[in-house]
């Protein structure tokens, strides 16, 4: 039986009144992101229609999840909340604090010492305040969210950008910060403005070396990093209705590459197959009784350029595989032009590791249809070119294809099998040698590929494709091999050319395991204790940001002006500093030390303005904090792209930065600095980020007037004492801006609980 159950019948309960009253305001059919949206409105049934991209709405999402790097902020918050138990269902997943270095076994039993305290923080707290906890080993978040908890029509939120790989099950599933979390945790609304909506058209059919991870590949390709920002992309077509439910998680999966707020299909009987597989038959006879409802009215897909803001239509028959890269998750390249792209960028050709897993690609089909590829190679002499390492999706996974032998298909080739974990994908990867920084490619099935994610190496080019792709690639040792036309020298020196990939959608002899790693909490937690050791360097019990003085900020100094791609891994990184992602302190001593200065063109090199001395960005702003000085960091375009990792924003607010002024936010970020109590603005004119010089002070003129669509004005006093004016817009609400006078979201939260 599903988890949660009743909760889902519930859901499909209200659907039908909600969408039929929806239907009638907006007067018009709706799309399946629509519906949904509507079926999960805070005031229950609609009472007026919503204008797309412009209107905030409150939502009530069914669920929430969290990955235990997050989840140690998330649930560190909801401590303040003063609640017995969260309001929704909510789990936690340990799967980012595993780094990936001799094997799974290994791995995980230095994960176990190592994190012990963390592992048992969020085990103690989950089991307080009745939250569902996944033990590490388990498997990644994302991948069990499908397995156990995704539903169609469902709604939820994650503290993880990739939450919205649920979508392959036909909900609509987000990406957000651990305030938001804190939020629908502890009973309240939660905020989203009303999405923009594109539609994919899917035509035709997957078909020889063409997986659904090539359909995302080329609508990032089309839409950019920032194309699909504040819109929901919703799929659907023949080429919709044939693809596998993990296929459609994968595609899912790789909308936070595109900016998206989630995306998602209608339901179907690739659904009903996945959910009947993974022992949840009830949420089928339950989601079929409403089916119509858990997809777009019919006259949408018949005429979609009427009901989408954007319309893209794929011919699945003429696709080509994709490798996307390096450094970038949109720049696509068909693999029959590698060749030339290579060549024409310095690429290095060689391929020196091959890697398929993440919440991406970790599913029973991925496995086995890229072991069809090893097989092939092992029976035919092939000595693999390329080092190879995975990482099963779960521990399900894992113990399914132990049993069916892909396992063991993948060690006959000397294949690393790492723990069910993200591993290498969020850059928990002690690569050996990466530390001397060699210009150098890899291939993985992973989602993204900013420079030094995977490994800490600048001049690493990683580059996305679907796994079979990453076994024919890591075989052959080639970036430029294109195993449609091209044929392999093996061991006897004959020419071998691969078939194309094949492999079961589901077990065909059902999942299987033995421990899945769930750990239920506790009926009572009132008699749970909570220790956090005040001496620890991994964990920190917060303390509330103070609110607003109600005076405009003055003499703020700028602390960086970030130059170009600044994601959050610029703004507070992974990798060896996930061990702190629960000490609010340590953490914040990675603060943008990944971007880069626009004066000196240098990471962590910015001009201390009280000494003139160029220092460490954090060793910097910790200096203004200690003076009481105020400070402001200015950024380029779609800043905050990537992860959902609040601490980008709890970070510059800890150590005192008050506003961050960007030609455009990425839209989990903006609302991560909300939250916080930051302001988060925007140029009026972008052609002002270039007025900003290295040693500006910045006053705000008219800050004590804050309110909704009226822009802020901000002077400018450059080092020779001239002045310029210059206009910063912002999207806040009335509700944001309390958060901004209260000093945080949660501020208010804790105080009404007090009430």
């Amino acid at each position: 039986m599903a988890f949660d159950i009743e909760m889902i019948k519930k859901v499909y309960a209200n659907m039908p009144q909600r969408v039929d009253k929806a239907r009638e305001l907006v007067g018009r059919p709706l799309t399946l992101s629509e519906k949904i949206l509507y079926a999960h409105l805070w005031e229950g049934n609609p009472s007026h229609a919503f204008t797309r991209g412009k209107d905030y709405v409150d939502f009530a999402p069914d669920r929430v999840a969290c990955q235990d790097a997050t989840a140690q902020m998330a649930l560190l918050q909801f401590m303040h909340a003063g609640k017995s138990k969260v309001a929704v269902p909510t789990t936690v997943h340990c799967d980012h604090l595993i780094q990936a270095k001799v094997g799974a076994t290994t791995d995980l039993a230095v994960a176990n010492s190592q994190s012990k305290e963390v592992f048992d923080f969020l085990s103690s707290v989950s089991n307080k305040y009745g939250i569902g906890f996944w033990k590490p080993g388990s498997g990644i978040i994302h991948q069990i969210v499908l397995e156990n908890y995704a539903f169609p029509g469902g709604m939820m939120i994650g503290t993880d950008s990739h939450t919205v790989n649920a979508g392959g099950l036909g909900m609509l599933a987000i990406g957000v910060g651990g305030a938001d979390a804190v939020d629908v945790m502890s009973g309240m609304s939660w905020e989203l403005k009303f999405p923009k909506l594109i539609g994919v058209k899917l035509t035709g059919k997957l078909n020889g070396w063409t997986a659904p991870k090539d359909v995302i590949l080329k609508v990032a390709d089309i839409l950019t990093v920032k194309g699909g920002t504040g819109a929901i992309v919703e799929y659907f077509g023949e080429g919709a209705v044939a693809m596998s439910c993990t296929g459609k998680g994968t595609i899912c999966n790789m909308g936070a590459e595109i900016g998206a707020t989630t995306s998602t299909f209608g339901y179907d009987d690739s659904m009903r197959r996945y959910l009947i597989a993974t022992g949840r038959q009830d949420v089928v006879d339950a989601a079929d009784q409403v089916a119509s409802y858990l997809t777009a009215d019919a006259e949408v897909y018949a005429n979609p350029e009427h009901y989408f803001d954007q319309l893209i239509e794929i011919n699945l028959s003429e696709l080509e595989p994709h490798i996307n890269g390096p450094f970038t998750p949109d720049r696509g390249t068909p693999t029959s032009k590698m060749k030339e792209e290579a060549e024409k960028n310095g690429w290095p050709l060689k391929v020196e590791w091959g890697l398929i897993g993440s919440c991406t690609n970790s599913s029973y089909e991925d496995m086995a249809r890229a072991a069809s590829i090893v097989e092939q190679a092992v029976a035919n002499h092939i000595t693999p070119k390329a080092e190879f390492g995975i990482n099963p999706g779960s521990e399900q996974i894992r113990y399914t294809i132990e049993r069916d032998g892909i396992l063991a298909t993948f060690e006959k080739m000397g294949t690393k099998v790492f723990t069910n974990a993200c591993g290498p994908c969020i850059g928990q990867w002690d690569r050996e040698g990466a530390e001397k920084g060699d210009k150098n490619t890899i291939v993985h099935s992973f989602n993204r590929n900013f420079s030094k994610r995977a490994d800490g190496n600048p001049n690493t080019h990683a580059f996305v494709t679907s796994p079979e792709m990453v076994a024919a690639l890591a075989i052959s040792g080639r970036l430029d091999f294109n195993p449609i036309t091209d044929t392999i020298i093996n061991d006897n020196g004959e020419a071998v050319k691969l078939a194309p990939p094949v492999g079961d959608e589901l077990p065909s002899m059902g999942f299987a395991v033995e421990d899945a790693g769930f750990q239920a909490p506790a009926a009572d937690g009132s008699g749970v204790n909570v220790v956090v050791n005040p001496t620890s360097e991994r964990l920190q019990l917060l303390d509330p940001f103070q609110p607003w003085d109600g005076q405009n900020i003055t003499n703020a100094k700028l602390l960086i002006k970030a130059f170009g791609k600044c994601t959050t891994d610029h703004i507070s990184m992974a990798g060896p500093w996930l061990r702190f992602r629960g000490h609010l302190d340590n953490i914040s001593n990675n603060m943008l030390i990944g971007a880069e200065n626009a004066f000196n063109g240098k990471a962590n090199s910015v001009k201390n303005q009280l000494t003139g001395a160029y220092e460490e960005v954090p060793k910097v702003q910790r200096a203004y904090k200690a003076a009481g000085i105020a400070s402001i960091v200015v950024g380029d375009h779609n800043y905050g792209e990537g992860s959902s990792r609040e601490h980008a924003a709890m970070e510059p607010r800890h150590l005192g930065v008050s506003a961050v002024l960007v030609k455009s936010f990425a839209r989990i970020h903006e609302t991560n600095l909300k939250k916080q109590g930051m302001l988060a603005l925007t140029f009026a004119n972008e052609a002002d980020y270039d007025k900003i010089q290295e040693d500006d002070q910045f006053n705000f003129i008219d800050l004590t007037s804050f309110a909704p669509g009226k822009p802020l004005t901000l002077e400018l006093i450059h080092a020779d004492g001239s002045k310029e004016t210059i206009l910063a817009n912002h999207s806040y609400n009335e509700g944001q801006i309390e958060w901004f006078k209260a000093g945080s979201a949660l501020n208010l939260i804790a105080a009404a609980s007090k009430m």
